[in-house]
């Protein structure tokens, strides 16, 4: 059987599919599971109390303390679900995730795993700029952990799920605008990022890209809501007679060279787009990668479509024009092309 879901469908019944597979798995974070909550911030774990009730674990406001919970519990056996509201907040428990998560295997030489998954939503929605950051690239930069980054529903479930079963902490970044979300949770400006998903247990790899759109003459690579834009402005290029692919690059650590590869070496040109400031940010580890693998087969300079390197601004004409849009996409692909 296969299901229309939405990215926080999804992720709801990968995280219920997990438990239930495996008793060590369990979610912790802030009222994710109040009865007549609204189960997290963006309704993830809504109603999963009732089926685990003595696993869907509720904590203070501390986030440094709950995540120390959770790689004290990795350490021990268990595969903790860590879900903070906003990514933003996942700075309050930094010391967890760098000092402790990240490390420890590493400095055990491999006898300690903490196979925790985090998940964080990120990106401007209208809540100010402590609410809004697309804090991938802080993450990126550490390792010892792996950085998935789904924008879609089918991609969403296969990586939670094999995110639960990998041994190693893997963070994943949900963007706000993409997870589909209804009532009380409705995001202004949301994207529709639902697909099908089918019943039986499926993963998507670690590690892994996706060609999300086939062509020729440029190469787009985009992940979360920005693969979405990239998708919209490859359609308004193709009726002028551009040929775009788009990968969704969805893997931020380990990057997927393989696939990133065999597109930048059949179009010769590259256009990065990401929420964010350029400054620093995935794409620029992304083209300085793209140029030391791969400078053969380019054609032209590459190209990043980024946010500003300000603050993500709370009003919205200004939070418009700080997001990369369809617009700005077109417009670089146009400038790799000159």
């Amino acid at each position: 059987m296969v299901k229309q879901l939405s990215i926080v469908e999804a992720l709801r019944a990968g995280i219920a599919e997990e438990m239930a597979r495996d008793e060590r798995v369990f979610c912790i974070g802030e009222d994710i599971g109040i009865p007549g909550g609204w189960g997290g911030a963006f309704t993830v774990t809504l109603g999963l109390e009732r089926a685990f009730r003595d696993r869907i674990i509720d904590t203070p406001i501390a986030e440094n303390g709950f995540f120390g919970v959770a790689v004290g519990a990795a350490i021990l056996g268990m595969r903790p679900i860590v879900d903070v509201q906003y990514g933003d907040f996942l700075f309050c428990a930094m010391d967890q995730i760098h000092s402790n998560a990240s490390m420890l295997r590493y400095m055990s030489g491999g006898t300690v795993a903490v196979p925790m998954v985090m998940r964080a939503p990120v990106g401007a929605t209208g809540r100010g700029a402590q609410h809004a950051r697309n804090v991938e690239r802080f993450f990126v930069g550490i390792p010892g952990i792996k950085v998935v980054a789904p924008s879609n529903a089918y991609d969403a479930k296969g990586l939670l799920k094999a995110a639960v079963r990998d041994d190693n902490p893997v963070m994943i970044f949900e963007h706000k605008l993409l997870y589909g979300s209804k009532g009380a949770r409705m995001e202004t400006g949301a994207v529709d990022s639902s697909s099908d998903v089918p019943d039986e247990d499926y993963t998507v790899p670690l590690g892994t890209a996706r060609v999300a759109r086939r062509g020729s003459q440029v190469t787009i690579l985009a992940w979360l809501l920005m693969l979405h834009h990239a998708l919209s402005a490859a359609e308004r290029l193709a009726a002028s007679g551009v040929d775009v692919e788009v990968v969704d690059v969805r893997s931020l650590s380990p990057f997927d060279f393989d696939t990133i590869g065999a597109s930048v070496r059949k179009t010769g040109r590259v256009v990065i787009v990401e929420e964010g400031p350029k400054t620093g940010g995935v794409g620029a580890e992304l083209s300085a990668s793209i140029a030391e693998r791969f400078s053969p087969s380019l054609k032209a300079p590459i190209v990043r479509v980024a946010s500003p390197d300000v603050p993500v601004p709370f009003a919205p004409v200004l939070e418009n024009a700080y997001r990369p849009d369809p617009d700005r996409i077109v417009e670089g692909v146009r400038q790799v092309l000159d």
